[in-house]
């Protein structure tokens, strides 16, 4: 069932022919264009979320935020209402 290197000549052949050799070159390389944008948006989206959480890694304020709730969690109800 698989395809061999004698019918992959067969197919290129027949494309070359039916488009032709500028345009299939045309095409090939809007398509290698499209891949190398398609790749360069993930490696962004990956180098901002990496970012986002070594900054939220970094964040001090939740340990701080931490100690202050046990400390009104140890009040009684009474003296927080004041």
């Amino acid at each position: 069932m698989g395809i061999g290197m004698r019918e992959l000549l067969i197919i290129l052949l027949v494309v070359l022919v039916v488009f032709g050799a500028k345009k299939l070159r045309t095409v090939g390389s809007d398509l290698g264009a499209a891949v190398r944008g398609f790749k360069k948006a993930m490696n962004e989206g990956d180098e901002e979320q990496s970012a986002q959480q070594k900054q939220i890694r970094s964040d001090k304020a939740d340990a701080e935020f931490d100690e202050v709730a046990r400390k009104s969690e140890a009040q009684p109800k009474s003296d927080r209402s004041a």
